[in-house]
Order: C-alpha cells, then sequence, then structure tokens
C-alpha cells in the first residue's frame, strides 16, 4: 500500500483589504495599545470588541465557572464529605495514562489533606485494561473500600456499577468522555458531555474536571467557616494547577476557555515553584539547564507527558503517581530517571511493532477497499498500540485501529479478547463509527480522534468490514488533503524582535489557541545546511536585502524540494533564538514550497514565448531581443560546465547560475530559449531540448568566429517587435 501523497493547502484566516474587517482590527490596535498585527491575531481568535479581547487577555482567577454548575456535584461534594466524616475508606480509581494519574494526584492529595481514609487505583493495560472492572471491584471489596470516585474514566461502567451495589460500594464517576445513551446508576456522575449538564464549558481534560471537584469541595468549605471564596480557590490553584495543566496539555485538550486559564496557572508554578516530581522530570528530559528557564505546554507536551505516559503504558502507572507525589528531590530525581529508562523501552518496544504494521500494511492492505486500516496481532503490548496507530494515520493519512489479542499463536479462540487502539482523521468521527460497530463489540469509548475498543476474535472480520462500511460513507476527497493555516501574511519588516515578544500575550498555546502562524513569500534561500545529524535543516533566508535564519524541524535537506538560489514561500512560527545572551529572531517552519509568484511568472513566460514563437509581435518594454553580452555570458557560462563534464542542464539550474554571477544582468526565460537555439543555429554550441526545459549540450571549441546578427532566428524575432517596426517605419 502506498503512503497517500496528501495535499497541502495553505488558507490564510486574515487578508487585509476588506474596509469593515480593517476597521475594527484598527479599532482594537489603538483602543488597545497593541500592534495592528495582534489585533489581527485577536480578531482571528474571535475577538470582534477590545473588550472582549482584553478579557481574553487578561487571565484572571475570577473568570473560572461556578464548578457548582456541573450536574451532580452537590451529590458528589455530598458523598465525599460524608464518607470523610464517617471515615469510609475511599478509593481513587483512574485511567493509567496522563491524563488519569494526574487526576488521581489531584484528588489523591486533596482527600488527604481533608483527612479521609483513601487509597487510589489504576488498572494495569496488560490484563485488566482499560476502565473499570468486576476483578477490581472485589478486590476493593476485600480491602473495605465503601465509595469509589474515578477520574477520567468511568461513564460507561453500568453494569460494574451495579455489581459494585451488591458488594455494598457507592460509586461517584467523574469523567470527560463522550457518554453512551445510558449513564452508570451511580450516586453522582460529574461530565460535562452528559446531555443534561448546562456547565458553560464541556472542553474539560478528566483532571479538570477532578479539578473541579476539589474547588467545590473547598467551595463548600469556605461557605461554612465564613471564609472567602476567593481564598479557597487561590489555594486550590496553588496546589494543584500544575497538576491539572500537565494533564490537560498531555490529553490534547483545547487550550481555550477554562483550559487556557489553568494551564496558564499552571505553567507559571512550575516555572516559579514546581514540585519535585515535575521539577525533576524536567531536569531528567532536558539537555539544557533548566534553571530560570520557563516552561512552556511544548515542554509537557515534549518532555514530561511522554515520560508520565510510559510507566502506565509498558509498566504500572503507580509509579508515575508515587512521583507526582514525592516531596523529596532527591527521591524525585530517582524516580524521575525510573520514567526515562521505562521510556526508553517504550520508545524501542513502539518502533518494533510499527516496523511490523508497516511490512503488513504493504502486504495486505488493500488501498481501494480499506479506509481504515486494521491490524491485529498476539504479540502487540497493548500500551504501545495506540501511539502505533498515530504514526500510521500520520503516514497514510487515513484512520488506523491496532489490536492486540490475548491468546497464543497456534491456538486462536473465537472467543479471545482483542484489545484495540485508533486513531482518526479530521473527516471521521472515531466513536460514531465504533458506535456504528457496537454490535460486533465488546465496549468502546474515547473521542472523536482517539479511541479504544474491545473486540472478540470471532467478530474482527466482520467489524473490519463494517468499520469499512462507515468509512465509505462518511469519508470525503477532503482527508487527502492537508489543511495548514496561517494568521495572515507577512513582510519581512514585519518581523522584528517587538513584534516576537508582543506574541507573548497570548501565551499559553496550544489546541485551540494555536501558537500564531505566518505566511512570507518569495524568500531567496541563501544557505542550506545539516543539524541534528541530518534529520532537520537550517535555512538562510533573504528578502529585501534582510536575511532571516529558518529552523525546519523533521526535514532533511533531501526532502526540501528545493536548493540554495530557489526563491520560495514558507509558513512559519516566529521563536525567538537566545544564544550567549544574544537574541534573535527566527522563524520554526511548518513548510515550504516553490514561490507561487515565480512558478506563475514561468508559466506565463512559458505561455508567452509559445505565442511569440507561433507570430505573436512584442515590446521592447518584455526584454525579449539578447544582446551581445548576455549571448556571451551564457557561452561562458556552458563553456565552464562543460570543461567540468556537464553536458546536461535545465533551465531551473541555468536561470540560477545566471543570476547568481556578480554584474549579471537578468536574463529571462523567453529570452534564454531564444539564446539556446541561436546558439544552437549558429553551430556556437550543440544543443538539443531532449525534455520539458532540460538539454543536452556540447561547446564547439574550434567553431569558426560568426557574427550573432546572422542568425535567422534572431531577425526574425527582431521583426516581430512593435517597437522596431514603428522606428523602422518612421524612418
Amino acid at each position: 500500500m502506498k503512503e497517500i501523497k496528501r495535499e497541502k493547502v495553505w488558507v490564510e484566516r486574515y487578508s487585509f483589504g476588506n474596509m469593515e474587517d480593517d476597521r475594527v482590527i484598527e479599532t482594537m490596535s489603538r483602543e488597545m495599545g497593541i500592534s495592528r498585527l495582534l489585533a489581527v491575531l485577536l480578531y482571528n481568535r474571535g475577538y470582534r470588541s477590545s473588550e472582549d479581547a482584553q478579557s481574553f487577555l487578561r487571565l484572571e482567577q475570577s473568570n473560572f465557572y461556578d464548578p457548582y454548575l456541573l450536574k451532580d456535584m452537590n451529590e458528589t461534594v455530598d458523598r465525599i464529605f460524608s464518607a470523610v466524616e464517617k471515615k469510609e475508606k475511599i478509593c481513587v480509581y483512574g485511567d493509567y495514562d496522563v491524563d488519569g494519574v494526574t487526576s488521581v494526584t489531584v484528588l489523591y492529595t486533596y482527600l488527604k489533606e481533608l483527612g479521609a481514609d483513601v487509597m487510589f487505583r489504576i488498572p494495569k493495560r496488560e490484563g485488566e485494561g482499560y476502565g473499570v472492572s468486576c476483578v477490581a471491584i472485589d478486590e476493593l471489596a476485600e480491602a473495605g473500600i465503601e465509595l469509589v470516585i474515578t477520574v477520567d474514566t468511568g461513564v460507561t461502567a453500568n453494569a460494574e456499577v451495579e455489581y459494585a451495589k451488591t458488594l455494598g460500594i457507592d460509586f461517584v464517576i467523574t469523567d470527560h468522555h463522550e457518554c453512551h445513551s445510558e449513564l452508570p446508576n451511580a450516586v453522582a456522575v460529574v461530565n460535562p458531555h452528559r446531555p443534561d449538564c448546562t456547565y458553560p464549558f464541556k472542553e474539560l481534560a478528566g483532571v479538570g474536571v477532578a479539578f473541579k471537584v476539589v474547588s467545590a469541595c473547598e467551595i463548600r468549605k469556605c461557605k461554612e467557616s465564613g471564609e472567602p471564596v476567593i481564598d479557597g480557590m487561590r489555594r486550590i490553584c496553588e496546589s494543584f494547577a500544575d497538576l491539572t495543566a500537565v494533564g490537560t496539555v498531555a490529553d490534547v485538550m483545547p487550550v481555550i476557555g477554562e483550559n487556557r486559564l489553568i494551564v496558564s496557572l499552571g505553567l507559571n508554578l512550575m516555572t516559579k515553584a514546581p514540585r519535585a516530581g515535575i521539577e525533576a522530570l524536567i531536569e531528567a528530559s532536558s539537555s539544557k539547564a533548566t534553571e530560570e528557564k520557563k516552561i512552556t505546554s511544548g515542554m509537557i507536551g515534549f518532555g514530561i507527558a511522554p515520560r508520565l505516559n510510559a510507566a502506565g503504558r509498558i509498566s504500572d502507572a503507580a509509579i508515575a503517581v508515587n512521583l507526582l507525589l514525592e516531596n523529596d528531590i532527591k527521591n524525585a530525581r530517582v524516580a524521575a530517571e525510573e520514567l526515562c529508562e521505562i521510556n526508553k523501552k517504550r520508545q524501542a518496544e513502539e518502533n518494533s511493532i510499527a516496523i511490523e504494521a508497516y511490512e503488513m500494511i504493504e502486504s495486505a492492505v488493500n488501498a481501494e477497499n480499506d479506509l481504515v486500516i486494521v491490524l491485529d496481532s498476539n504479540n502487540w503490548h497493548q500500551g504501545i498500540i495506540g501511539i502505533v496507530s498515530s504514526r500510521i494515520t500520520e503516514k497514510y493519512g487515513l484512520p488506523s485501529i491496532l489490536i492486540s489479542f490475548d491468546g497464543e499463536d497456534g491456538y486462536e479462540d473465537p472467543m479471545d479478547d482483542g484489545k484495540g487502539s485508533g486513531r482518526s482523521v479530521k473527516g471521521m468521527n472515531l466513536v460514531e463509527a465504533l458506535g456504528y460497530c457496537s454490535d460486533l463489540l465488546v465496549k468502546y469509548g474515547g473521542h472523536e480522534l482517539a479511541a479504544g475498543l474491545t473486540v472478540k476474535r470471532g467478530n474482527l472480520d466482520l467489524f473490519r468490514k463494517k468499520i469499512n462500511e462507515y468509512a465509505r460513507m462518511n469519508l470525503s476527497e477532503e482527508i487527502f488533503k492537508i489543511r495548514m493555516d496561517a494568521d495572515c501574511e507577512l513582510n519581512m519588516s514585519e518581523l522584528t524582535m517587538s513584534f516576537a515578544e508582543e506574541l507573548s500575550l497570548l501565551e499559553p498555546f496550544g489546541v485551540g489557541n494555536a501558537s500564531p502562524s505566518f505566511v512570507m513569500k518569495d524568500l531567496n534561500v541563501k544557505r542550506i545546511s545539516a543539524i541534528g545529524g541530518g534529520k532537520h535543516t537550517r535555512l538562510t533566508l533573504e528578502k529585501c536585502g534582510e536575511c532571516v535564519t529558518a529552523l525546519y524541524f523533521g526535514v532533511g535537506e533531501s526532502e526540501l524540494g528545493f536548493e540554495i538560489g530557489d526563491v520560495i514561500d514558507v509558513l512559519f512560527n516566529i521563536d525567538i533564538n537566545d544564544y550567549k545572551n544574544v537574541r534573535s529572531v527566527q522563524m520554526v517552519l511548518q513548510d515550504a514550497r516553490p514561490a507561487r509568484s515565480y512558478s506563475s511568472e514561468i508559466e506565463r513566460q512559458k505561455s508567452r514565448y509559445a505565442e511569440i514563437n507561433g507570430g505573436d509581435f512584442f515590446t521592447m518594454a518584455e526584454d525579449i531581443i539578447p544582446d551581445r553580452e548576455d549571448f556571451a555570458v551564457v557561452y561562458k557560462l556552458l563553456r565552464r560546465e562543460y570543461r567540468h563534464d556537464n553536458s546536461i542542464t535545465d533551465r531551473k539550474t541555468l536561470m540560477k547560475q545566471l543570476s547568481s554571477l556578480k554584474d549579471c544582468k537578468p536574463i529571462n526565460y523567453i529570452k534564454l530559449k531564444y539564446i539556446l537555439r541561436i546558439l544552437n543555429e549558429l553551430k556556437i554550441c550543440e544543443i538539443e531540448e531532449i525534455g520539458d526545459d532540460i538539454y543536452r549540450f556540447s561547446v564547439i571549441f574550434n567553431a569558426s568566429k560568426t557574427s550573432i546578427d546572422k542568425s535567422s532566428i534572431l531577425k526574425k524575432l527582431k521583426s516581430r517587435c512593435t517597437d522596431r517596426i514603428k522606428r523602422t517605419a518612421d524612418l
């Protein structure tokens, strides 16, 4: 199966020229005292007035919604305080990913502070799998647990909650995953996605819901003691904003609304006073000193989260929880190193599964019929297949599901359970797709673009057919396009340090509040150098006499599609490089391509050449007739190349070489075509066009001297110049 070449489509969200929109931009810029470009970025994020934009930028704690707006929050707080007062044994039951680990840490820590008799439990991926199980409930009953509070899981645990009741265990469920048609019959179900919940912000992570639960408990305490509620909220933020930020970013939740406030507070807390576990993880995941270094959402996503995730993927998520609970920095550093080692094992296992999966795709997947790639094995680690599924979806541009079965090669029972993890693309809601196949599944759940499932081996083929049936009904041609948004086009003069610094007002960045991106056109490529062992590229780009450094991560020099001397368009983010206390603005490229304006001009000149060659007239202003100097410079260039054993060239290379010569006046496409034809006609060189603008040539060093004026091609060309015709007529 071939990788799908998905077309990249650049979409500029704002273009100057609409008088009404431009007027709004100018008003916001003037009233807020910000640059016009920052006003554009705020406009693109939906803000149409200075007041609304200022509210977005201020990030005040008072912007939190009342947690009691969440359905069943009163019942949740009542049951928690009742359990604490009665000394009941409580279990915080969470998921094994970063969202679940941070959720467990938040609620467990708070309940401990309340004086509760509390433990936590996170199921193992291997053996137990995702969610609440009856086996786990039996173990909790034996331990004397009377109340289970789930975090980041449980909203589909209908049967398990009913079973727990028979053992005298109450359930309070807090979750953020999509709900099925019927909610579990628990004491309370707190989930902003439940259909009857009117909470204004629906995009909380699982840890965000846990954060709202402890906030509600603290508000209750404040009201009972007469303490200002704002003081209680300040304590909650100072205690848990960091953990909530980590889980929110790691679960790829939109960094808008309450999430933006949570992440901002959490990043600030991690920068100024990180807890021991997070400080140790930052140290372990960074090759540079982190003292006085600003913590960003990117550091969470690429440094902290993968290591916390690794524990739950191939070991025990409790290791990650215990690290976050650790107060001693020395102990935390030891635990962080353990997580780093686990993460290395995870990476090795991931690469092994990926290689096997790619081989299966190439040999067994039909590109015409399989719009959803479904692969299975008895040997894949269940904690890794989700990451590999992400890689497959990115590589092939299609939804994918990887399933790991319980069982042994050579004996495959149709009743074997297969645990699967899938990733989708925009245009196909994976949970809805799984719902279409629900009659073939044991259970499923998740989000639009990422979900998990359990399927019996005997139903696998039917499941593969049915989910592809759903895909054929719902996927459009748009999946084969990659939309790349840019806020607006920039000029080189606008790429300044003051603007780069001003962008920090929009932080923190993430899904829903992406780092601003821009387009700049017609840049000359002056220098290309490999970095990171050839995996990445550093470019020097020039426009209007000014140069800028651009970093292109994940793209090696051979993959660029352009060379030194080419003219390119780029889509990029702005970054500030701080090297030896010298700060400079640089680009971080998202995409780069040959300049559309340059390509369009070449196509125009090709068309014009065909017209003139067919007998059309032209003017002197078109600069088509070559003079002796033009012939001389092209001839010298060909002779130099021929002496270096180069006998084949192309139009692009020739024009690039000519433009690099000092004091060489421009030679356009049409003029170059005629120069080459005339050199061949006069036997100065032998030049044959062997392809579209590709030439084989040789230089005749002992050729007889001749004059270019003898060329019939040149005479005919001059005869079609209207200025010359008019001048001759006047004479």
